[in-house]
């Protein structure tokens, strides 16, 4: 039977390892307690939401906040517009990145060094917001679905680090074989190094994707027409006018009972809001950590 390596740990070492662990599992509770809370609230009775029994599991279990929230033609709305511009804004995204990217990466592109320090610089100078508003009005974009997809068609951060990885990963030698089989630059980043680069793709899927889903500024900004606004603009509005004013109700069984079900609204639009992105981790999760490493390489 294999011995322990904690048995012949000196005195400080086991000290650190109980400590780490100690301190890793508060973390682990202080954060997973939150999440818990709301899908337990979200499926509680309203009286025992807003009269703190919820503490860890639901309370008088109900679905009638998940039917609220899908009776809502808002949240439908904005669910459907969410959807779009998560996935019309993600493939932009991708396609602008890897389009930088791999011209970048090319150590015979000779001005490489200076586009790369042009794009540096937009990550700590930008036009600014009242600037930028002018620039997205003027192009005729304000109350359009583009709003949300085009100004934001680039992170550099992102792009810095697909080209890290294109440049760390895919050797020198194919595109000299490419060259010799009279493959096209072009061609030879659809066939070669697209196919080669599904990891760090899959990661960019990712900070694009929960970037898209979470974006509710951008909506702020350009956006007036309900039937444009984004899921995270509509839960927005919920959270803030979740609390129900007393003096426009007498009676106080009545105020509970309204202060319960938007309190329930509020937990079931979390959940339902969050589940996309719960859903889409899992798929891309093997690539995340590799992906951080890759931006932590210099290039």
């Amino acid at each position: 039977m294999k011995k322990s390596k904690f048995r012949y740990m000196s005195a400080g070492d086991k000290t650190f390892t109980v400590a780490n662990y100690v301190f890793l599992t508060l973390i682990f509770v202080v954060i997973l307690y939150p999440l818990i809370y709301v899908v337990s609230a979200s499926f509680s009775d309203p009286q025992a939401v807003i009269s703190g029994e919820v503490v860890l599991f639901p309370v008088r279990p109900t679905l009638k906040g998940y039917k609220a929230v899908f009776q809502n033609k808002k949240i439908i709305t904005g669910f459907i517009n969410s959807f779009i511009y998560l996935f019309a804004g993600t493939a932009l995204n991708l396609v602008m990145t890897m389009l930088c990217a791999y011209p970048l990466s090319r150590k015979e592109f000779k001005a490489r060094g200076f586009l790369s320090l042009f794009f540096v610089f937009t990550m700590y100078f930008s036009g600014g917001m009242v600037p930028t508003y002018i620039l997205v009005n003027k192009l005729g974009l304000l109350n359009t679905r583009a709003a949300m997809i085009i100004p934001s068609a680039m992170s550099t951060y992102n792009m810095i680090i697909c080209r890290t990885y294109i440049m760390n990963t895919i050797p020198d030698e194919l595109y000299e074989a490419s060259q010799l089989d009279g493959c096209t630059p072009f061609r030879y980043l659809l066939s070669v190094v697209m196919p080669l680069s599904k990891p760090i793709m899959a990661v960019l899927t990712l900070y694009y994707g929960v970037s898209r889903w979470n974006d509710y500024f951008t909506a702020m900004l350009y956006l007036n027409k309900d039937k444009l606004q984004p899921l995270t603009t509509i839960m927005r509005e919920i959270l803030i006018m979740s609390k129900v004013d007393m003096t426009k109700v007498a009676d106080a069984s009545a105020v509970s009972k309204l202060q319960g079900m938007s309190d329930l609204l509020k937990y079931s639009t979390i959940v339902v809001a969050s589940l996309p992105v719960m859903l889409l981790y899992p798929f891309v999760q093997k690539y995340l950590v590799k992906g951080v490493m890759i931006g932590s390489v210099k290039g």
